[in-house]
């Protein structure tokens, strides 16, 4: 992607939405009298709002603030991905208004798996943003809307802003593993399950493997397969959804000729975090599953 001019000049308005999707389908793209700058496209994941065109673009590795809460703002880094929408207004189409526009991508983003972070859509108390993540097996997704143009009740245009970062990925040995375990008595590790359930993702499975390898090399060993979660939802559903996660892990290395007499399965739930839950990173590192030495 390749930056173009500015685009038309105009007083912007003092209010940013801060949203994130993938594989949106917000509203279809109508004919439009007015071009996009040159070489400039809508990004992957997004079907662009209806009667807007593109006015610049530009995509590099970059910081982006985003808003996590009211008094809360972090930075995050990776390829960045900025597109100015202009609407067109030879459609002879209403504008949308800001609410309309979070709401479309609020409605997508969490029906495509991601979640809400934060929202402010009262314009007399502070910035109107909303923050959404959504993360896919080869990659995590932020999204700011900003910049935009027009009079709080009518958009006339708007900057998308999209993050996007490598998912966490562990690659783990077996024999690296049994050595932290015999030193440490536990290792931490970030299986992937689909999303709020137990069953394990095939891009995990390496990891079982290692486990299963790592057992068969050490016959004498014998482990609790402990799961824990971060604290989103509530206490109750994360217990049993880390129970459940232990148990798949138990049930995943049997398959592997683990004698089950060898293993055991524990939920902790959200009660053992090792980072903050105030993150998404935090929340990632909490969501993990530890080999225990028993």
């Amino acid at each position: 992607m390749t930056t173009s001019g500015i685009g038309k000049s105009r007083l912007r308005a003092s209010w940013q939405f801060i949203l994130l999707t993938a594989s949106l389908l917000l509203s279809p793209l109508a004919g439009k009298s007015q071009q996009d700058a040159e070489g400039c496209k809508d990004h992957a994941l997004f079907t662009r709002i209806n009667n807007f065109y593109i006015a610049s673009c530009v995509e590099n590795y970059n910081e982006l603030p985003l808003r996590l809460a009211a008094n809360k703002t972090e930075t995050k880094e990776g390829n960045l991905i900025s597109i100015e929408y202009d609407f067109n207004s030879d459609a002879g189409e209403k504008m949308k208004s800001p609410l309309q526009i979070i709401k479309n991508y609020e409605n997508a983003v969490v029906k495509n798996g991601g979640k809400l972070i934060y929202k402010n859509t009262n314009s007399s108390e502070a910035d109107i943003e909303a923050t959404f993540s959504l993360s896919t097996r080869e990659k995590e997704y932020w999204v700011r809307l900003s910049n935009f143009a027009g009079n709080g009740i009518e958009v006339e245009g708007f900057t998308l802003s999209v993050l996007e970062m490598e998912a966490m990925k562990q690659e783990v040995d077996a024999s690296e593993m049994f050595e932290t375990i015999t030193q440490k008595g536990s290792v931490a590790l970030y299986i992937n399950f689909e999303t709020a359930k137990s069953e394990i993702r095939t891009d995990s499975k390496p990891i079982i493997d290692q486990i299963a390898a790592m057992l068969k090399q050490n016959p004498d060993l014998n482990v609790s397969i402990e799961g824990h979660t971060d604290n989103v939802g509530t206490e109750k559903s994360n217990q049993a959804l880390s129970e459940s996660r232990a148990k798949s892990v138990v049930d995943a290395l049997i398959v592997q000729g683990i004698n089950k007499n060898r293993l055991k399965a524990k939920g902790w739930g959200q009660s053992k975090p090792i980072a903050d839950n105030t993150t998404e990173e935090g929340k990632a590192k909490n969501r993990r599953v530890e080999i225990v030495k028993l």
